[in-house]
């Protein structure tokens, strides 16, 4: 059985299962675990379609208790929200009433499985919705009408912020920057006349690119969150010299004893490796102030000229 690895462990709706997607040279899943290889182990249970009622009913199986020889969880980043904001309708039946919604999220931070673990944890607000392209989709799908709206969106993504601030955890707020970054790309609009996606301004603006169905992101989005998310993870070995490999859950190989007999050689080529490093900025060192002192004099010579 290979090594256990504390987990960064994605939990949401479909906007987490997409983010193990190839496009456009980029992946955000693949990126989130390049940044952290030999760290931590990234597991995506982005489950497409559920909502945070859903979720609650399989949390217990996603997240068991710790165990000695289990993995420990020490991030998670939980983003539902999408499909509780739909509306009621009699073809679809996701939606949560936005009070429940609240209750859900609190419940799901709070849950003993969870708080056993003592995890970092990340509220996501779920991304801004293009309302014109859902209704085009949705009406072209057979539903009477549009199944989720922009107003009633941006209302469930405040609710994230209200509950990462009530419970002190750590809020990615990826729907204020979709909407910024959209903004920001959609020539002479004006946010204050109205909003993007929404069928009463009638502009979808750069949020197309953003979200090309109307819900879920494109892999410029997914850069986007990305972007987000990786200052708050490295803090362990940032700074440190990289030879140390700080936080490996298996050793560098350059210092890794793997047959006891072996263990005095790797270890003495750990230390000719340092030393050389050593000698290294060492003679730096010896250069520049060779140089420093060389400038000096040229200096002090150019000042004698000028008083001659």
């Amino acid at each position: 059985m290979a090594a256990s690895y504390p987990q960064i462990v994605l939990f949401g709706d479909s906007l987490f299962q997409g983010a193990v997607d190839f496009a456009n040279g980029f992946s955000f899943q693949a990126a989130l675990q390049a940044q952290v290889l030999r760290r931590f182990d990234v597991v995506n249970r982005g489950l497409s379609g559920f909502n945070t009622s859903n979720a609650l009913k399989l949390l217990p199986d996603i997240f068991p208790a710790p165990t000695p020889g289990g993995p420990r969880l020490k991030y998670l980043f939980i983003l539902f929200g999408a499909n509780d904001a739909c509306v009621p309708l009699p073809t679809n039946f996701q939606h949560v009433p936005i009070d429940k919604y609240k209750a859900n999220l609190v419940r799901i931070l709070t849950h003993p499985n969870i708080v056993a673990h003592k995890p970092k944890i990340f509220l996501v607000t779920p991304p801004p919705l293009d309302e014109i392209r859902v209704t085009e989709l949705d009406l072209a799908c057979g539903h009477p009408s549009a199944m989720r709206h922009a107003k009633n969106s941006a209302a469930y993504s405040a609710v994230v912020r209200d509950v990462a601030a009530e419970q002190g955890v750590t809020l990615i707020d990826l729907c204020k920057a979709i909407m910024d970054a959209a903004i920001a790309k959609t020539p002479g609009f004006d946010p204050t006349t109205g909003v993007l996606g929404d069928p009463e301004t009638g502009v979808r603006g750069y949020l197309e690119h953003f979200l090309p169905d109307g819900l879920h992101l494109s892999a410029e989005g997914y850069r986007i969150f990305y972007d987000l998310v990786r200052p708050h993870l490295g803090s362990e070995w940032a700074g440190t010299d990289d030879a140390l490999k700080v936080g490996f859950v298996l050793p560098e190989w350059r210092v890794a004893p793997w047959l006891d007999e072996d263990a005095h050689l790797t270890e003495a080529y750990f230390k000719k490796q340092q030393q050389q490093q050593q000698q290294q900025k060492q003679q730096q060192q010896k250069q520049q102030k060779q140089q420093q002192q060389q400038q000096q004099q040229q200096h002090q010579k150019q000042q004698r000229q000028k008083q001659a």
